[in-house]
């Protein structure tokens, strides 16, 4: 077969662009954004320990501490015998920790059961709201005035309460009336909390290149975020109680959805999309802190003995914007005159 002569003509389906201006955009190839160190910090506290998991270490702290005893007892009865002045001074030491532990356990349990009263005073107020009760909402608050009676930051609060308590006679407007004067003051207060751990999770991010770096100081943060939440409003979380709290929140949050972006996360997200086309960095920390504070809006809503009614429930676009004011101004400049 002959080999035609001349050139080849090949139709393009689609028509040169005639010029520079109307030639396609390059695709955006930066990634956006996830927060992974939040992630991480949510799937690692919230994973679900098994009841062979829990077993197996009930059974080897039990075993350890078996050990740990009967050696500590041989070492002080065998300084005893040797050298008495040594074992007395053994006894003196073991003994003192046993005290600090026993101080310990008591000072968890005290937190514990300082927890569960808040749990109650919820759950009551929960009823009260869905029943109409006007008893059950008088009890309600009759037990916020008796967890609230040595806070001076409440003291306010609670004179007007008891002045305009008697020209109250609906379930709902009482509560509403012990939400506006009581809760006021401290929802200000975790709103800091949340703001200032929000700054610390995203500065660390942004600076901070260290491999892991980010994911520790974003469950440190949220850790000493959510205890200081407990304290806020009523409650006492220990060492041990903190970390239970923090896996209660943290778990509803996964449970939820609610670790990802969604909805109140859009102008955080298109302020550290902006950033991240500077640095990959700023863009997380952006992130990293609007997800820092859905956890303290969270912890708000475990820890709050009253359900959020008369009074506004914070927003987290709101909190971020006052966290990062100064940190990442120019992101989220940009951010607001794009949304504009």
């Amino acid at each position: 077969m002959a080999s035609p002569r001349g050139p080849v003509l090949i139709e393009r389906e689609a028509p040169l662009p005639e010029g520079p201006d109307r030639a396609p955009p390059v695709p955006d190839l930066t990634p956006m954004p996830e927060g992974r160190a939040m992630q991480t910090v949510a799937v690692l506290a919230a994973r679900p320990r098994s009841r062979l998991g829990r077993f197996f270490w009930a059974t080897a702290s039990a075993l350890v501490g078996f050990v740990v005893s009967v050696a500590a007892w041989r070492f002080v009865e065998g300084l005893l015998a040797a050298n008495p002045v040594l074992g007395w001074t053994a006894a003196v030491l073991v003994g003192l920790f046993v005290l600090a532990a026993l101080l310990i356990a008591l000072r968890e349990g005290a937190a514990y059961a300082l927890a569960a009263r808040l749990d109650r005073v919820h759950k009551a107020a929960l009823e009260a709201v869905g029943s109409g009760d006007m008893k059950a909402a008088g009890r309600v608050v009759d037990g916020l005035v008796s967890l609230y009676a040595a806070r001076e930051d409440t003291a306010w609060g609670r004179s007007r309460l008891k002045d305009r308590r008697g020209d109250v006679f609906d379930a709902d407007a009482l509560l509403h009336l012990a939400e506006a004067e009581l809760m006021g003051p401290l929802d200000r207060a975790a709103r800091v909390e949340i703001e200032a751990a929000a700054r610390q999770v995203a500065t660390v991010t942004a600076i901070v290149p260290l491999a892991l770096a980010d994911v520790a100081a974003a469950l440190v943060a949220n850790l000493r975020m959510i205890r200081r939440i407990a304290e806020i409003y009523g409650g006492r979380a220990g060492a041990i109680g903190s970390w239970r709290l923090l896996r209660t929140v943290l778990t509803h949050l996964v449970a939820t959805g609610a670790v990802a972006v969604g909805d109140d996360l859009i102008q955080s997200v298109a302020g550290g999309g902006l950033l991240s086309k500077l640095s990959r960095r700023f863009g997380e920390g952006v992130v990293n802190g609007a997800l820092t504070a859905r956890v303290g809006v969270a912890a708000i809503e475990v820890c709050r003995p009253l359900p959020f009614a008369s009074l506004p429930k914070p927003r987290v676009t709101n909190l971020v914007s006052r966290a990062l004011a100064g940190l990442f101004g120019a992101g989220k400049a940009e951010a607001a005159e794009g949304k504009s």
